[in-house]
């Protein structure tokens, strides 16, 4: 097999989407040189492009950001670290006129930003783009004019990182299909892991293999157990499904079913309003969101979808069903992105830092990965030195791909009935094994097709050892809060895979954080 070409730069980072990409345009702006790597070409499918509420944060006069952080604190279940909330929300409303400035177009109202309000907010702090439910796409729009006018930041498509590259502990590199990328430092921006489930409003790319990169490495993870569920992604045969952004319901949508009763309070955190549409769907009855009696002229996205279904969000019920939406759960890092392992950070949906407990506050996403790319290169750059990156052996490359499509679509299903809105041991244990097996199977196949295995083992094998229900992780043969788990959970490969033997221990221990 022929050697990988080898390239060199200060940074690498792997994704595009909105974490990625302030990563990039910090770092370029520190002068350093970045490399970004991207499934598709830059502007393709990402999380971050799909986001059609908004971004949060605490800009109005009557508002602040200490109600803000209470609002996280309260949706997290006990589980979020106060001082990354307190430290994040009071970094938003400076992330909002640095977007802005950046030519980011929000709506206004005056001179003032138009605010909206969603679940679980105790005030109007969501601000969105003047095109209406598109926010992810105006800002992704802004993000990827600047980073193309950035002569330090090479862009470079159709790569899928496969391996990162260590020098003793450190990591010192990426590895792809094509090539060998050498740095000093490493970023994972790689999204989260809604295509491991049937239903989902994610990229059908977001399959979680930066957490598999990260754990075959060796560093720490955490929360892997919390998978949030949006409670109103259109059931009208679409994969991924698309999403009725929160923003509906913010302004007074309601949900009926098959009966056309209200069985739910719709501002309710989203697992608790997931798990109300669930309970209904076992009962038999369809669920439909009801919009009829707002304005949804300034929806353009729900109403493009709908159309696409055959309804009209002004005129008909819209069928909605829960869909995974986002993973609270990743690479554990602090404040700066750092995970446990040198060389190597992570920002944006594939980072736990600790904001997101058990269950994520609305639209605090894209407030995160701004905040958390800008905070990663910031310390990146801290640590690059002025001097060319070390090359590695070339004995470390290759590995082949081949199509395992039906493998893929079983895993999906499984997920779906095994790790989904409601678990238990049963299901949970024999979904780890399967998943396992599977792993084992495609190692010497195909290395996309083990690493989603590796994933979906890793989030059955958490949730099977968090015994309760807290936030978005709800099992039947635990149904209530344990005092004992009120903590996040912290993890390496090593000690999941551990977790799966006979002797196994579910009680929780002392919780450590060992991120650098």
């Amino acid at each position: 097999m022929p050697q990988k070409p080898v390239y060199k730069s200060d940074a690498v980072i792997v994704g595009a989407g909105a974490a990625g990409l302030c990563a990039a345009l910090a770092l370029a702006a520190a002068q350093k040189r970045v490399t970004v790597l991207t499934q598709t070409p830059i502007g393709g499918d990402c999380a971050s492009k799909w986001a059609q509420g908004g971004i949060a944060a605490a800009v109005a006069g009557d508002d602040s950001t200490a109600s803000h952080a209470g609002d996280t604190i309260k949706a997290a279940a006990g589980t979020a670290s106060r001082h990354v909330v307190d430290l994040l929300t009071s970094a938003a409303p400076q992330a909002v006129r640095m977007l802005e400035r950046m030519g980011v177009a929000f709506e206004k109202e005056g001179d003032d930003y138009a605010l909206s309000r969603e679940a679980c907010h105790s005030a109007r702090r969501v601000l969105k783009a003047a095109a209406g439910d598109g926010f992810g796409r105006e800002l992704m729009r802004a993000l990827i004019a600047a980073v193309l006018a950035e002569k330090n930041i090479t862009i470079v498509p159709h790569a899928v990182a496969q391996k990162l590259l260590k020098r003793g502990d450190a990591v010192t590199g990426v590895e792809t299909q094509d090539a060998v990328y050498v740095a000093h430092a490493v970023l994972l921006a790689t999204g989260g892991i809604g295509g491991l489930y049937a239903v989902t409003t994610n990229p059908a790319g977001a399959v979680g293999r930066g957490l598999a990169l990260a754990a075959r490495a060796g560093a720490q993870l955490s929360d892997l157990e919390f998978v949030q569920f949006h409670p109103t992604a259109l059931d009208i045969g679409e994969d991924p499904a698309p999403l009725a952004t929160e923003a509906l319901r913010g302004e007074g949508a309601y949900l009926v079913n098959s009966r056309g009763q209200r069985f739910v309070d719709e501002l309710l955190p989203r697992d608790a309003v997931s798990r109300a549409i669930f309970a209904e769907m076992k009962r038999g009855q369809k669920v439909y969101l009801d919009c009829r009696h707002i304005d949804v002229a300034r929806f353009p996205a729900l109403n493009a979808a709908a159309a696409r279904g055959g309804y009209d969000a002004a005129r008909d019920l819209i069928p909605v069903t829960p869909a995974v939406h986002y993973h609270m759960g990743g690479i554990a890092t602090d404040t700066h992105g750092r995970s446990s392992l040198s060389g190597l950070w992570a920002a944006g949906e594939v980072a736990a830092t600790g904001l997101h407990g058990a269950n994520r506050l609305a639209s605090n996403s894209l407030m995160e990965a701004v905040i958390m790319g800008g905070r990663a290169a910031e310390d990146m750059a801290q640590r690059i030195p002025d001097m060319p990156p070390r090359l590695l052996s070339q004995s470390e490359a290759g590995m082949a791909a081949h199509d395992m499509v039906d493998i893929r679509h079983e895993m999906r299903q499984m997920m779906s009935a095994d790790v989904g809105v409601l678990r238990n041991e049963k299901d949970l244990a024999r979904a780890a094994r399967d998943f396992a097996a599977i792993e084992t199977a495609a190692q010497a196949i195909d290395a996309a097709t083990a690493d989603v295995a590796l994933v979906s083992r890793m989030i059955a094998t958490a949730a099977l050892l968090r015994t309760e229900s807290r936030g978005a992780h709800a099992r039947s043969d635990y149904p209530g809060e344990q005092t004992a788990w009120q903590r996040r959970s912290f993890y390496t490969l090593l000690q999941l895979e551990a977790a799966l033997t006979p002797e196994k221990e579910t009680e929780p221990e002392k919780e450590t954080e060992k991120v650098a």
